[in-house]
Order: structure tokens, then sequence, then C-alpha cells
């Protein structure tokens, strides 16, 4: 099969079918239920059937937590419960909590339990060997059984992760009459179907359809089979074949490239049914495979259905959250499904796990899957969980880093017929900028263009070469990425850390390309309007010599002709300057004359305070945006401060710098916050729209290309400002 791209991406967001929209409601930072201290880390999570409580593994911590899901669809914690040992997957049945758990002490002896807790009680009220290392749960619709694939996964640093590795996996089904004690488990054996390490099967995931079969895949043999819970049989299997997709970027190099070709095994991790005869899959690959695709299986004859082709790479291109340090491996990484009914549609969510988003179809016709919308995620998203009782999707995301200010998350988002457009005004709807096929991200610099209503441009930064000015129309709601300009030098492509932009009334481009106080210098870049770098002004040596890694982080305009003068932001404190003030560089072109100001930087209550953008907005009043390296709970300062020109002076290189005075103009975190989502660290672009007394102020986050970062490209409508 060669999968392209489909058409369904391609139309426009406002016709895609259902009309009913997934919205951000509200993100819990895990740590909220311990310490913010403690490495924490949601994986898998399951809800009551009132939908009220969520339940989640933290296998980092060895235990459950939980989350009490409002009426308002937001989560708030509600407590933890120690195990034996690290939970892997967990599922529901009435007020019980069926927990896998793994116990192995090493990859040659895995061992595992099944631990049920009281949720009522929140206490274990049994355990059950499993008789290995566990992976997945699920609960049979009767709830008569329960299907736990058991993986005894290899160990990736014997023989290179070859398989085989015994001892080999199997899938445990768990019969649950009686009281919990009373359940029994029986093993069905797996060896002997895959063509790939046929005796040492490695069951990933499982899920049980309303006729008692679970689907399970065997992700690094390729494989799925089909077990009948009542028989404990294998009754059907298949390979899970190999795709050729077009239009992809397999190039870790800084470019979003998608014009290569790949062919490969799907390996397949997590599975659900789309009905009781077709099953999807999220093809992440594990061993020597992954498609970067879903697909939909017939379960009987095991033919392909459906294939997503490149669309979920062109998902995430066109809302700039393509991970292009992946390309090379696996690219958005689908790794979870899941499939649930919300009113009287059918949708499947795929989780990207690369790209931080979670790609939702209509799946109304299991055979003609739909692309609806894209939503962000925190860093990692891994357990999918729809909630139709309360019409919510939980996500949980992985990844936790304190010091990286990336914390595990659970995110709640809710069903809604509020138009995009309503929200967007609002900053709470997603997402808030997209293209149609432009790759973007790292976007650091934003300038309005004198005498367009509606227009800005942006710089891209290091994340991505060559050096490009993107114009994005800020009246399309979303705000769309309609051109690119590639900046040249000699007619070659340039490679700046661009990290502000600013259009000028005669024509071009003034370019503040960041330096790295060692071999990059910062330099102020004159750019044509065909994108040619007309020439290269480097700061006076001895201010240059003073330089740190904190760079040119905004650069602005005012006059024209000889009256021109370039603002620039340097963001933190450079050598010899007095700790707790920035810099504001004046140059005259007409002259060559540089002159500088000091500013006075608010506080840090934690990391540091610098500025990320300057902008003018009018000739008598300087724009500067103010804020913290924070994110999430711990940020504090996002905030736009005016500068008035008139009573700002400025002293020539090696001369005391005079003290810039400032007054607070808007501050950003509530609209940063509106959306549900945790507040970013890098608002680092602002920009004056439209002419005349009144005119629309907005700003963008820079995404830091995906790496190590929610990614999460965010357009900010700022309202009005005179």
């Amino acid at each position: 099969m060669v999968c392209g791209v489909t058409a369904s991406l391609l139309a426009p967001a406002a016709t895609a079918t259902p009309p009913d929209r997934f919205q951000r409601v509200g993100t819990l930072s895990v740590f909220a239920n311990s310490s913010a201290g403690e490495h924490t880390a949601a994986e898998i999570a399951a809800a009551t059937a009132d939908g009220r409580t969520v339940v989640y593994t933290d296998s980092p911590a060895g235990r459950i937590g939980f989350a009490a899901l409002g009426r308002d669809g937001a989560l708030s914690p509600a407590g933890v419960l120690d195990l034996p040992g690290e939970p892997t997957s967990v599922d529901v049945l009435g007020r019980l909590a069926l927990v896998a758990v793994d116990t192995s002490e090493s990859s040659t002896a895995p061992s595992g339990v099944l631990v049920v807790v009281d949720l009522d009680a929140e206490a274990v009220v049994a355990t059950h060997d499993l008789g290995g290392q566990p992976d997945s749960i699920d609960i049979s619709p009767d709830g008569r059984h329960a299907a736990v694939a058991v993986e005894n996964q290899r160990d990736e640093d014997v023989a290179d992760g070859a398989l085989p590795q015994a001892p080999a996996g199997f899938l445990a089904v768990v019969d649950l009459a009686g009281g919990p004690r009373a359940w029994t488990v029986r093993r069905v054996g797996l060896t002997g179907l895959a063509e790939v390490a046929p005796e040492d099967p490695e069951p990933e995931y499982v899920s049980v359809n309303g006729r008692g079969q679970a689907a399970v895949t065997l992700q690094e043999n390729n494989h799925i089979a089909i077990v009948d819970l009542r028989s404990a049989e294998v009754v059907n299997h298949f390979s899970a074949g190999t795709v050729t997709v077009e239009g992809v970027d397999v190039a870790d190099d800084g470019r979003i490239d998608p014009t290569a070709t790949i062919t490969a095994a799907r390996e397949p991790d997590a599975v659900a049914w789309l009905d009781d005869r077709t099953l999807g899959t999220a093809d992440e690959g594990d061993y020597q495979g992954g498609s970067r695709t879903w697909t939909v299986f017939d379960a009987a004859s095991g033919r392909v259905v459906f294939s997503s082709g490149n669309e979920l790479q062109q998902v995430a291109i066109r809302q700039g959250q393509y991970p292009d340090g992946r390309s090379d491996n696996k690219g958005v990484e689908p790794e979870g499904l899941a499939v649930a009914s919300f009113g009287r549609h059918r949708y499947a969510f795929v989780g990207l796990e690369r790209a931080n988003l979670v790609a939702v179809y209509d799946v109304d016709d299991p055979r003609r899957p739909r692309f609806v919308q894209a939503l962000p995620t925190g860093v990692g998203p891994e357990g999918l969980l729809p909630i139709p009782a309360t019409g919510t999707l939980v996500v949980s995301a992985e990844e936790d880093s304190a010091e990286d200010g990336v914390r595990s998350s659970l995110t709640s988002y809710r069903l809604t017929r509020t138009p995009l457009t309503v929200a967007l005004a609002r900053n709470e709807g997603s997402p808030s900028i997209v293209s149609d096929g432009i790759g973007f991200g790292a976007l650091s610099g934003l300038s309005g263009i004198p005498g367009n209503r509606g227009d800005v441009v942006a710089i891209t930064d290091s994340a991505y070469v060559p050096t490009r000015v993107l114009t994005i129309d800020t009246r399309s709601a979303p705000a769309r990425v309609r051109a690119e300009l590639t900046v040249t030098k000699g007619g070659r492509p340039v490679d700046y850390d661009g990290e502000g932009i600013a259009a000028r009334r005669d024509g071009g481009y003034w370019v503040a390309a960041e330096g790295d106080g060692k071999a990059r210098p910062n330099l102020l870049v004159e750019v044509s309007r065909t994108g040619e770098v007309v020439r290269e002004v480097p700061l006076p040596a001895e201010v240059a010599a003073t330089a740190t890694s904190n760079g040119f982080e905004g650069v602005t305009t005012t006059g024209r002709g000889d009256g021109e003068q370039v603002w620039l932001a340097v963001q933190r404190e450079w050598k010899n300057d007095r700790r707790g003030e920035a810099t504001l560089a004046r140059f005259t072109p007409a002259t060559g004359e540089w002159s500088f100001a000091a500013y006075p930087l608010d506080a840090a209550s934690t990391g540091w305070v610098g500025l990320s953008e300057v902008t003018a907005l009018d000739d008598r009043t300087l724009l500067v945006l103010e804020r913290d390296n924070q994110r999430g709970a711990a940020a504090v300062t996002k905030k736009v401060y005016r500068v008035d020109l008139s009573a700002l002076a400025t002293a020539a290189a090696g001369q005391p710098k005079p003290l810039a005075a400032k007054t607070e103009a808007r501050d950003l975190l509530p609209a940063l916050t509106a959306g549900g989502g945790v507040a970013h660290d890098k608002p680092e672009g602002l920009a004056v729209v439209g002419d005349g007394p009144l005119r629309r102020l907005v700003g963008v986050v820079d995404n830091d290309g995906v790496d190590d970062a929610p990614g999460e490209s965010v357009f900010l409508r700022l309202g009005w400002i005179r």
C-alpha cells in the first residue's frame, strides 16, 4: 500500500463533520498530588462510570494517583496510593480499579501482579499473580473478563535489543466472577503466530470488543492476535504488514522537508476497536519499523481498510508542531489510540508522542475516518481517556523534568459547539495559528507591516534553517502563515539565530541575529524585500566584547528615511552591566552611530527575567516584552511595558547608560493561560497591527521547535491598544 496526503486534511476545518469540536479546559500538573520536587509520570488513566474520578498510573513513584473531574471539566488532585511495584496500566470496574503492576527484578526473570483497589476505601483488596511482566489491561464491556498483555519485554542492551529474548510474552485472561479474591487467571500462549521472532511474542496493548474478543498487538513481532476471552483461545491472527508512505521528512537537519518516501513495518503499539468488526492501530514502531501512520483493519480478514498515510505528519506541520529532531526516528510517533462515542458521533483519538498532539478523527464510518482537529497536549502524550459520561477527553503526558520546567500532566478537553473563531478571540481555542503546508515553528519575533492592516511578519530562530521571514494573516481565525521568504546572502540561504524582525517603512527588513557570546556575534542585519542580505551591522567592538550568550532579542524602527532609528533589545545583563538591568540599543542607519540605554528588569522570583521583544507603538513609544524563564505555576512575569522615547536618553559606547523609565501596558499571563494549558515560558514576538490611533496588539510564543518543550505554537490576540 502506498499512502500520500489525504483529502480530509486539506479540507477547511469549518467543513469538517461532525460540527462539534473538543476544547481544552484545564491542565493538572501531577506533582500537585505530591510535591513539586518529586519526579512523577502520569501514563495510563481510567475513570469511574460516572466519569468524576480519574485513576492514573505513576510508574516512577510506584503508585496510582487520583484526580477529581469537576462539573466544569477541570481536574483537581485527589490523592495517591502506593503499590508493590511499578504500575503499567489501569482500568476500572464499578468501584474497583484493576492495576497491572510490574514487579520484575530483571528482564530474564519478569514478574507482575494484578492489584485490585477499592476506590471508596482507597485500599488494596486483592492481588493476583500474572506470571510475567504486564503492560496493558482492558476490561470487557460486559465486565466478565479482564485481558492483560504480559509483554516480558526485551532488554535493549542485550544483543542490541535483537529478538528473540526469552521468556515469551502471553495474554492473561482474568475471570471476574465473584469477589476480587475469587478471581482466577488463565494464560493464553501467543507463540508461533508471527513471522518475526515467533518464539518470542511481545504483546504490547490489548483492547476488548463487545463480543468478548481481545485484540492484542505484538509490537516487535509486527503482528495482531484476536483472542476469545470466554474460551481463552486465539481465534484469528495476522501480520500488521508494511506500508509505503510518501511525503515525509526523514532528515534531522533543521529543515521541515516532507518530500521523502519510506517503506516500513507498522509495528503497532496501541489498538482499539472502532466497532466489533474493525480495529485500529497506532503504528509507532519499536524494533525495526514504525510507519508514522494509524491503520484500520478488518478484524476477520486482516485486510487494511484505511491508512492515514502522511496525514499525521501534515497535521503537525500545519499546526507548527512538527518535531524535526525526530524526522530520522519515527517522526511524530503515533503511540496511543482510543475510540469512543460522544452523542451521535464516534471518534478516534490518535496520540502523537513526539509532536505533543492528539489527532481527532470522525469514525462514524469506521472504514473512512475523517480528520477533525488536533489537540495540543503536555510533553509526551501517553494515555488517552475518553469519558463520554461527561463529554470529556483526558490526556496524560508522561514527561517530567522540574529542572526544565516540563511537568507530567493530565489535561482535560470538552466537546463544545462554541465556534473556534469565538474561542480564539478569547485566546481559548486551538489551534491559534496554522499554515496550508508551510513548515513553521520557533517564531521568535514579530512585526507589523507599515500600511498593512492585517498581516504581520515573523522571523524563525536557530531551531530551523535556513532563516525565513514568514507572513502571517492575522485577520484569519486561526491566524494563517501564508507566505515564506528565505533570507539569502550572496544568493545562498543563510542561517542566523533570528530573534527579532522589523518591517521598514521604506521596504525591506531589519533582523536581530542573536550571538552566543563566543564565536557568533550579535548582528543587526539589513534585508531587502526579496530576502537578500544588504549588510550586517556589528556592535561597537568595546560593547561586543561584553556580550554573553543572552544577546539580541528584538528589533523595531521609528521614523523613516534619514530619520530612521533602529531599536534593539538585549535579553539580559552583559558583562559590566548593573545587576537587574538589560540594554536598549539604538542604531541610526544614516550615520552608522550606536547609542545605549539601561532597562530596569522586574525582579525574578524564580530563575531569571529578561527581554524578549521590542516593538514601536508609534514614533514616540516603544513596547517592551519582559518575561521570566518559567512555565506553568512558576511563571510570574510575562508583561508588556511602555517606554516613552521623549524621556529616554541614550549614551555612546563606553559611557554610563542612562536608565529608562517604564510603565506597565499588558500582563500576558491571563492570555497565556486562558486556553487551559500551562503558561508558556517564551512569549517572544509582539506586533502592532494596522494604522491610526487605535490598533491591534498580537503576540506569538516561541515553541522551541518542539524540542524538550510542549511545542504548541500559540498566537495571542491581545486586544486594542492606543
